[in-house]
C-alpha cells in the first residue's frame, strides 16, 4: 500500500500559510531545493487545494526559463510526470498535464486510491490537509521549517486533531531551515 505524504513549508510556531503571505527565509536555496526534489521524486501523484496548485502549476513551465539550473529543470520534469488531483469548487479548467479536477474530498477515494497505488501519494494545502489527517488518512508528515515566528495564519496541523508521531529523520540546512519527518503510530 502506499503512503499519503503531508509536506509544506512551515513556520517556527506552526503555520503552512502565514496572515500576511511570508513564512520567512530558509527554503529558496539551491541545496534545500535539490533535497525537496530527490526527497518526492518517488511520489507520483499530487493532491493539491486550488490555492497550492495555482502556486505548483509554475512547475510546467519552469524547465523552459533562461538560464533555468539543473536541479530547478530537474524539479520541472518530475512534477510534470505525476498525476495531479485538484480539489476544487471553484476551479473551472487546469492549465497542466496530468492533472484532473475534483470538486469534493472524498476518503474513501483516497483510500482506494492509496491501496491501488504502487507509489507514494502527497497532499498539499493546509485546509486538504486537515482533511485527510481528519480522516486518518496521512502516513507520514514532512514539516520544512522556517527560522521565523509569523503569529497567525493558516496552522500546518488542523485543530482539534490529536496525533501521536515519531521523529524517523531529521536534518537541518545551512539556510536555517530544519526538515524533520513524523511517521504516524
Amino acid at each position: 500500500m502506499a503512503k499519503l505524504i503531508y509536506s509544506m513549508i512551515t513556520s517556527l510556531d506552526g503555520y503552512a500559510e502565514a496572515a500576511d503571505g511570508n513564512l520567512g527565509r530558509g527554503a529558496e536555496d539551491e541545496e534545500v531545493h535539490t533535497f525537496i526534489g530527490d526527497l518526492f521524486r518517488p511520489v507520483r501523484t499530487f493532491l493539491y487545494g486550488r490555492r497550492i496548485y495555482e502556486t505548483m502549476v509554475f512547475w510546467e513551465t519552469a524547465h523552459t526559463e533562461p538560464d533555468a539550473p539543473p536541479h530547478i529543470v530537474q524539479y520541472a520534469h518530475d512534477w510534470q510526470a505525476a498525476e495531479k488531483v485538484v480539489y476544487s469548487t471553484t476551479l473551472e479548467s487546469v492549465s497542466s498535464a496530468k492533472t484532473r479536477i475534483e470538486r469534493t474530498f472524498d476518503p474513501d477515494v483516497v483510500r482506494t486510491l492509496k491501496a491501488e497505488s504502487d507509489h507514494d501519494l502527497s497532499v498539499d494545502g493546509p485546509h486538504l490537509a486537515a482533511q485527510a489527517i481528519t480522516a486518518g488518512l496521512v502516513d507520514e508528515y514532512h514539516l520544512f521549517i522556517t527560522t521565523s515566528v509569523v503569529g497567525g495564519g493558516k496552522r500546518f496541523f488542523p485543530d482539534g486533531v490529536r496525533l501521536d508521531l515519531d521523529l524517523v529523520e531529521e536534518r537541518a540546512f545551512d539556510s536555517g531551515l530544519i526538515y524533520a519527518r513524523y511517521v504516524a503510530r
